[in-house]
């Protein structure tokens, strides 16, 4: 990972920038099937095979647009199709584009989008897109209207762009429901893809992907696990993993037994659980 020198701009420094391909392929997700094969229709073959769109004479979509729980894999997928692409990697959180003086989202916008264009081809990820692509409103405050501006200029960047180019955008969103229209208009945004909770049959998936390099016990009863994390998402469940290790060296084991997963369960899933009751006072 490399960390942007401060000559490039201060406003940037700290975005996250990956140049050497990525150790995150397709294999290493679990329970996204659909999800996969939408990215490898919209993101991979315009980067990969571009010839394919130009013999049926038809505009690949521009930018794709992940909307759905935290949790559930969609910064995962946006490294893992980087990866299968061989592209760099630039992942910005929205809301470091949230500034208080006029003028420097904006320009925190044009610098990402500057800097992608010298690194294509490109993989540009914007997680928590909904920080600054909210509805507008028209009582806005002036932290609102600067937000705004910062939403214009992110519109005007990608309009900018060569459906044919080298640069393929994904952004990301827990709140879909209050994204602007203005991003969702073809040409931006052209697909929306649902990451939703893991369901039994995904959340098995998820299970024997963070396992497999596990030294685990073989009386590990893997269809209760899947019944206890009913409301896990993919990060839970490798939480979850992870404890178990976690029990098993604190009792100087060498392997992974079921009890640990089971304390490991009660442990995460306790702590979601509480987690969310305290976000929920402030809604």
């Amino acid at each position: 990972m490399e960390i942007l020198p401060t000559e490039i701009d201060p406003f940037i420094k700290g975005m996250e920038v990956i140049d050497t391909p990525i150790d995150l392929s397709y294999n290493d997700i679990g329970g996204l099937d659909e999800q996969i094969q939408e990215v490898r229709e919209i993101i991979e073959l315009p980067l990969t095979k571009p010839e394919l769109f130009e013999k049926i004479g038809i505009e690949p979509p521009k930018g794709i647009l992940f909307y759905g729980f935290p949790g559930t894999g969609k910064t995962l997928l946006a490294k893992a199709v980087a990866h299968e692409t061989n592209t760099t990697f630039i992942k910005v959180v929205g809301t470091e584009l949230v500034h208080k003086f006029i003028g420097e989202g904006a320009q925190f916008v044009r610098e990402i989008f500057k800097l992608a264009r010298e690194k294509a081809p490109t993989i540009l990820f914007i997680d928590e897109l909904d920080a600054i692509g909210a509805i507008r409103m028209e009582d806005a405050t002036s932290g609102d209207r600067e937000v705004n501006r910062t939403l214009m200029q992110l519109l005007s960047e990608l309009d900018g762009f060569d459906q044919r180019g080298n640069i393929k955008f994904i952004g990301a969103t827990n709140r879909f429901d209050i994204l602007d229209p203005a991003l969702l208009r073809p040409g931006r945004f052209d697909r929306m893809v649902e990451f939703p909770l893991p369901d039994e049959k995904a959340r098995e998936s998820i299970f024997k992907i963070h396992m497999r390099n596990l030294h685990i016990e073989n009386e590990i009863n893997l269809k209760t696990l899947i019944e206890l994390t009913k409301d896990a998402n993919g990060s839970d469940i490798k939480g979850i993993c992870t404890e178990a290790g976690m029990y098993a060296i604190r009792r100087n084991s060498e392997t992974i037994s079921n009890d640990d997963f089971i304390k490991a369960i009660d442990k995460i899933m306790m702590i979601k659980n509480r987690d969310q009751a305290a976000l929920s006072l402030f809604i």
